[in-house]
């Protein structure tokens, strides 16, 4: 039989061995992402927002006043340069020339008739039977009537230009818009806004960019015209074209510079109005190393190795090196330690 005293130790042994404390606990496992690093050409690029602009815009105004007679277009056609868009009643404009030309035919016939009294008047002088202030006023008559001749002739260029205002035609090739004024109102001379023309082969595009990067843009650019891209906020193949433009100035109120991109546009992708994103291209960097974005960490200290031999990058953390704790002299030495006698320094004084 067991004796009661030693199963009460033994319980007690074993309540003090369960309660020592438990070690560290394991460290917590991270997940690592292995990228291969890789060289590749890299462009050195810009960002900005962008609007798009007609590359010309004309007013089409009427010239003449008068009644409009006729509207040769559809709202947004596109029209080419020469086309006959409007006309203005021509018939007043066609009586003023026809009179016009009738007052040149009349100044023609005067200054016919002034000519051969000049002739007449000129062998009458020479025979003595004129006075010199007769032969100066005729002379003088047939002068004017020539005078009156370019005169008429003047009116009634005049008047044919008059006329040919009546006749509104397209300055340029582009897409017209909406009608204006609508046929058979009155439209006053130089006043009377009749449509608008927008030429979009080739257009513009311009955007800002920060002072700070003029410099390089100028550098670039005086090598070679710098590639333009743009893409529409939606998503979409870029459309290519290269900067055509650098504003003369800096605008003080926001530190940025106007540039402008032009593009071909022949399919009419961009629409004046549109806003798109601006890729401006500076330079490419040949051969540069390159890595996946989703490899590089930038919290916290991290130290960055990148091995171009092998072509691994790697990231490790930056830690101080702890300390080493001070070592326990063994039982043995203390026990040596205490069992030496101290010695004491004799001091001697001289007498």
């Amino acid at each position: 039989m067991r004796h009661p005293s030693v199963v009460l130790l033994a319980s007690l042994v074993l309540a003090a061995c369960s309660s020592a404390p438990a070690g560290p606990a394991a460290p917590t496992a991270v997940p690592v992402r292995v990228a291969t690093v890789e060289q590749r050409d890299v462009p050195v690029a810009l960002h900005a927002i962008g609007n798009v602009e007609a590359f010309q815009t004309v007013t089409l105004r009427s010239q003449v006043e008068g009644r409009l007679a006729e509207v040769r277009f559809k709202e947004g056609d596109e029209v080419r340069a020469g086309d006959l868009l409007f006309v203005v009643d021509p018939g007043p404009f066609q009586a003023a020339l026809d009179q016009a030309k009738a007052n040149f035919a009349k100044a023609e016939a005067q200054a016919a008739n002034a000519a051969v009294q000049q002739r007449r008047t000129s062998e009458l002088v020479k025979a003595g039977i004129v006075s010199r202030d007769e032969w100066d006023r005729v002379r003088t008559d047939a002068e004017t009537a020539a005078a009156a001749v370019e005169a008429a002739r003047a009116a009634v260029e005049n008047a044919k230009l008059q006329l040919g205002f009546c006749y509104i035609a397209s300055p340029l090739d582009g897409r017209i818009g909406r009608l204006l004024v609508n046929q058979g109102n009155l439209v006053k001379a130089h006043d009377t806004e009749l449509a608008t023309i927008n030429q979009m082969k080739p257009i513009y595009v311009s955007f800002t960019v920060p002072e700070k990067e003029l410099p390089a843009i100028r550098r670039w650019n005086a090598e070679h015209p710098l590639a333009t891209r743009v893409a529409f906020p939606g998503g979409g193949k870029p459309i290519p074209g290269e900067l055509s433009f650098i504003d003369n100035r800096v605008d003080t109120a926001t530190g940025t510079v106007l540039l402008k991109a032009v593009f071909p546009n022949a399919d009419e992708a961009l629409w004046p109005g549109q806003f798109v994103d601006v890729t401006l291209t500076l330079t490419t960097k040949r051969d540069a190393v390159v890595v996946p974005a989703a490899t590089v960490k930038r919290t916290g200290e991290l130290a960055k190795w990148i091995d171009l031999a092998h072509a691994h990058a790697r990231s490790l953390p930056t830690k101080k090196k702890a300390a080493k704790p001070a070592r326990a002299k063994p039982a043995a030495a203390k026990a040596a330690a205490k069992k030496k006698p101290a010695t004491k320094s004799r001091v001697t004084r001289k007498k």
